[in-house]
């Protein structure tokens, strides 16, 4: 595909990476000359040099026949601008957009063509929110990610020592499941390594492990895995910005909630609009004000603010003071490599969560989810089956009949709003919704190839 990139940001750089890397021809528009000339030399792309709203900059980068712009500024404003562009003068075939503010995106009705013809709209903040609020709904889990609409969630758990994983065979979990519960373990990661998970493997300390299950039946299967950590009541939000504050809102009815936010107007306008959380005006990094909201009862401290050093600083203070567990926003991936695991508890990178969002619109219809995993070293991916068996490659056969790519793997079947555990035997069907999981990343385009359909259905 044609692909125009607007904005060399930490996003708009990611993507560019990615796509570059999957066979696309992109292009990738900015005002930082510098930051597109450091693109150029690592990667296989073209840059442009301009105003990304900019007409004459558009057609300078090709506008006129790519097949999808994605506009990624800091700007919400010249990203709809840019797009509005790309319809009334080219005709661009897909739009997709980035859009921060809340204001904006409670509005969908402004995105249809008649009005701003944008295709996707992507709100990072309110991706980042789920995320957060989702691991801290399910006590133990590092990452918990939605599939076919929220039916399925694929949740990760890190093996601790001495815990009810350490040591202990996959097959034996089966056992100690309730009958009606269905879960599977999709992949393990141990260190930088994948192991593939079978009945005889043996979990090991710090094991980063993915199990898949209906979301009905996620709750169960983490108090079963993780029956000495309590759900966490006491939570400490440090920044008010988008994230911050949203956080609070969706926890506040359920939780003990309290919100630190340095600016004054910016604190007082969280304090009106939230009903049940404590909103204290000061310095998340200020060990006095953590002592006198009682961090050390604190069950869950996390780092919401813009700045990542702000960030780190409040957390590793947190943890210090006595906080139970710390969760930081990281967006440079220079800081997130250098935390560790002791230190910090979880680390949430945005940009990660946002590059998913905007990857299943990328790669095209048979793509309807993807989560970027291990800062992007791997991919959980859902897949809408179409066809027949003239068709398809994949439809009328059993799964352990599909030639799937190196380092993909089925984990389980969503068909008819039922969540099905992928089994050898299964065979699949015309409007399946596979779960997969790609640790391979280099064999995206044959797992597409895989999945493409002949003309003669359509």
């Amino acid at each position: 595909m044609k692909i125009i990139i607007l904005g060399a940001g930490q996003v708009g750089s990611s993507i560019a990476a990615h796509l570059s890397r999957e066979n696309n021809d992109v292009t990738v528009v900015d005002t930082n000359i510098e930051k597109l000339n450091e693109m150029q030399n690592q990667l296989d792309i073209r840059t442009v040099h301009g105003y990304a709203s900019h007409p004459s900059v558009l057609i300078r980068a090709g506008a006129s026949d790519a097949d999808m712009v994605v506009a990624l500024t800091n700007s919400d404003e010249v990203n709809m601008v840019a797009c509005q562009v790309c319809y009334s003068l080219f005709h661009t075939p897909t739009k997709i957009a980035r859009i921060r503010e809340a204001e904006y995106a409670t509005h969908p009705e402004m995105f249809e063509h008649e009005h701003v013809p944008i295709d996707f709209h992507i709100s990072p903040e309110q991706m980042v929110t789920r995320h957060i609020y989702g691991m801290i709904e399910y006590a133990g889990a590092k990452q918990v990610m939605d599939f076919a609409g929220g039916k399925a969630q694929l949740v990760t758990v890190e093996v601790e020592a001495g815990g009810p994983l350490d040591g202990q065979q996959l097959r034996e979990f089966n056992h100690v499941l309730p009958e009606n519960v269905g879960a599977r373990v999709a992949a393990i990661f141990r260190g930088d390594k994948s192991v593939f998970p079978e009945g005889e493997t043996v979990l090991k300390t710090g094991d980063l492990v993915f199990v898949l299950a209906a979301k009905k039946h996620i709750k169960k299967i983490m108090e079963l895995w993780h029956q000495g950590e309590k759900p966490a009541n006491k939570i400490i939000i440090a920044g008010g910005g988008n994230i911050g504050f949203n956080l609070a809102k969706a926890l506040e009815r359920d939780h003990s909630v309290k919100i630190i936010e340095y600016n004054k107007d910016r604190s007082r306008f969280i304090a009106e609009e939230l009903t049940k959380a404590l909103v204290i005006r000061g310095d998340c990094t200020s060990e006095e004000i953590l002592h006198e909201e009682n961090i050390n009862h604190a069950d869950i401290f996390c780092a919401l603010t813009n700045d990542d050093q702000a960030n780190l600083l409040a957390a590793l203070l947190a943890k210090k003071l006595g906080a139970k567990k710390v969760m930081t926003l990281i967006n440079k991936q220079s800081y997130a490599q250098l935390i560790e695991k002791d230190t910090i508890d979880i680390a949430v990178s945005p940009q990660h969560i946002t590059m998913g969002g905007i990857l299943a619109h990328v790669r095209g219809d048979y793509t309807a989810r993807v989560h970027s995993l291990r800062q992007g070293a791997a991919e959980a991916i859902e897949v809408e089956v179409k066809g027949d068996a003239n068709s398809s490659k994949v439809v009328g056969k059993l799964v352990q009949n599909i030639n799937l790519p190196l380092g993909c793997t089925i984990g389980g079947i969503v068909r008819n709003n039922k969540v099905i555990m992928a089994h050898r035997n299964l065979v699949i069907e015309h409007l399946d919704h596979l779960i997969m999981f790609v640790t391979d990343k280099r064999n995206i385009n044959d797992l597409k190839r895989l999945f493409e359909v002949d003309a003669s259905f359509l």
